[in-house]
């Protein structure tokens, strides 16, 4: 442990696996103290656990939460306040993959992954920087995605609700800047990531098959590993990026490139 996030306070939704929960066990390895949340209560603890019993019993905390909740968000930024004693880190990385065209979805199942998706982000920032203005700098981190910069056919939901993520994060740094807040907020953009949500991809079809095509897609020829998201998202949680906020990070394998 380098100690590049010593005396963060740090909050990661959808961090009982997955992208959420090594953005969280980064976070804890570089001396941030961290609140885990996810509706997957048990997974969520479990995790928290296991980053308390690696880095210390002060390390972790878990909430169950609901983030297309807005009185679970209030709940949970209350919690981090009394837990913590302060927010200076949020990672909005909860998220779902609906997949389907702009034909295929039902007004509830778009609203679904919108909520998840994008209304998760603007609960979650609105609820935070009151608590943010309090331990400044601050860093908010939002994970959207490479579909939400390049659109595909059967992606609508996805990309919509990924490509709002994206330019909500711009409004909110502006809107931070101006305010004269040393709170910076950018978005990451992963593309294929070995996780369970890839995993949902697969449906029936031969997992092998499936993960071969993806990573024939991605000019460095591999899918990218949780670690991948977790170290970029340290990057923009430290001081190292006091100067970065309204960007976008891709971290895609060279997709975005061709």
């Amino acid at each position: 442990m380098s100690g590049r996030l010593s005396g963060k306070l740090a909050l990661v939704t959808g961090a009982a696996q997955g992208l959420g929960a090594a953005i969280a066990r980064r976070l804890a390895g570089e001396g941030a103290r961290v609140l885990l949340t996810d509706r997957n209560e048990s997974g969520v603890k479990a995790v928290a656990e296991a980053l308390s019993e690696e880095f210390g019993s002060d390390a972790a905390y878990f909430a169950r939460h609901d983030v297309t909740s807005e009185s679970d968000w209030v709940d949970v930024i209350t919690y981090v306040g009394e837990q913590l004693g302060g927010l200076s880190v949020l990672v909005n990385n909860a998220g779902i993959v609906l997949t389907g065209s702009v034909e295929d979805f039902t007004l509830d199942e778009w609203h679904q992954g919108m909520a998840v998706n994008t209304d998760s982000v603007f609960l979650g920032t609105k609820h935070a920087l009151a608590l943010m203005r309090e331990h400044q700098p601050g860093s908010i981190v939002n994970v959207s995605s490479i579909a939400g910069l390049i659109a595909s056919h059967n992606f609508a939901n996805y990309n919509a609700s990924k490509a709002a993520v994206w330019l909500l994060s711009k409004s909110v740094a502006l809107h931070c800047a101006r305010q004269g807040w040393d709170i910076r907020c950018n978005s990451v953009h992963p593309a294929f990531v070995r996780t369970p949500i890839l995993n949902d991809l697969v449906g029936d079809r031969d997992e092998a098959v499936v993960m071969a095509k993806l990573a024939k897609q991605v000019p460095l020829g591999r899918l990218g590993e949780p670690d991948d998201v977790a170290h970029a998202v340290v990057y923009l949680a430290s001081d190292e990026s006091r100067f970065m906020t309204g960007a976008e990070l891709k971290l895609d394998g060279g997709i975005s490139a061709m």
